[in-house]
């Protein structure tokens, strides 16, 4: 097994992350220090991250966290912000799935579960999240909205086609699947409507619902099957294209309202704000 999956699988963190740890000399195996993320690991090998063994994998979780402002999308962070990873109380090593920015909120993933992880948020999977988006700029026009569904030109490249529809005169819904860095914001500025507020309401087929901000609840195992299933289903965008948005992006509400919720914990201490 390549070295980079098994520090994923053991729980260490995300497939790319640990490739991180991999190149930066992080890792040993059989005591020898090794660089290549991709090396092929024997089955009884002595494999250690920054000189603790590894060890064996607990049960695979996720946790769905609604994210409130101010909080980082971390393990941990050297300015001592609340982190989101310490708002979830669980014994085991988790890790958020993606990232959202210090000062948007909404529904969030953490997990131990570094395959899943990678599934969820490598573009090629195009795993759809949806965002609610208070703007700028006057009323959002049908010509904004027209912009938004054929693809924005950003710096870095034209996005795929997302899927957006009006709320109010000020609010947008938005699903996107590429996962760019700031991108709902950048797109609604390039359509003439800076956000003021934003909210992230659904991550594939799991909608935030009632959670309310700095509560977590651990997934189903049924939700974990269709996150699991969702990715796995998800075709590889066609190179140098853009891809369409899943179908599965245009009901994520109805997907969570059928699974019964457990009951959500509340997390304690104050969360300071950006």
């Amino acid at each position: 097994m390549r070295l980079a999956k098994l520090l994923a699988l053991a729980g260490v963190a995300s497939r790319r992350a640990s490739e991180r740890l991999v190149r930066e000399g992080r890792v040993a195996v059989d005591g020898r220090t090794v660089t290549d993320p991709a090396l092929d690991v024997e089955e009884f090998a002595r494999v250690s991250v920054n000189g603790a063994p590894l060890r064996e994998p607990g049960p695979r979780v996720v946790y769905a966290l609604n994210k409130p402002p101010g909080v980082v999308s971390t393990a941990r962070d050297p300015q001592r912000r609340t982190t989101v990873v310490s708002l979830v109380d669980s014994p085991l090593r988790l890790y958020p799935v993606g990232r959202l920015d210090v000062d948007v909120t909404g529904l969030i993933l953490l997990t131990n579960d570094g395959e899943l992880a990678h599934s969820l948020t490598h573009p090629r999977f195009r795993v759809p999240r949806t965002y609610r988006a208070v703007v700028g700029g006057g009323p959002v026009s049908e010509a904004a909205l027209r912009a938004l569904r054929a693809g924005v030109e950003l710096d870095d490249g034209r996005t795929a086609p997302a899927r957006a529809r009006r709320l109010a005169d000020d609010t947008i819904q938005l699903t996107i699947h590429e996962g760019r860095k700031r991108q709902v914001k950048r797109m609604c500025a390039a359509v003439g409507h800076p956000v003021r507020r934003l909210e992230r309401v659904a991550f594939g087929p799991l909608a935030l619902g009632g959670l309310a901000p700095g509560q977590s609840r651990r997934l189903s195992e049924a939700e974990v099957a269709a996150l699991r299933a969702l990715a796995a289903a998800a075709a590889p965008a066609p190179a140098g294209a853009a891809a369409p948005a899943p179908a599965t992006a245009a009901a994520p509400a109805s997907a969570t309202a059928a699974a019964p919720e457990p009951a959500a914990r509340r997390a304690t201490g104050s969360v300071p704000r950006s």
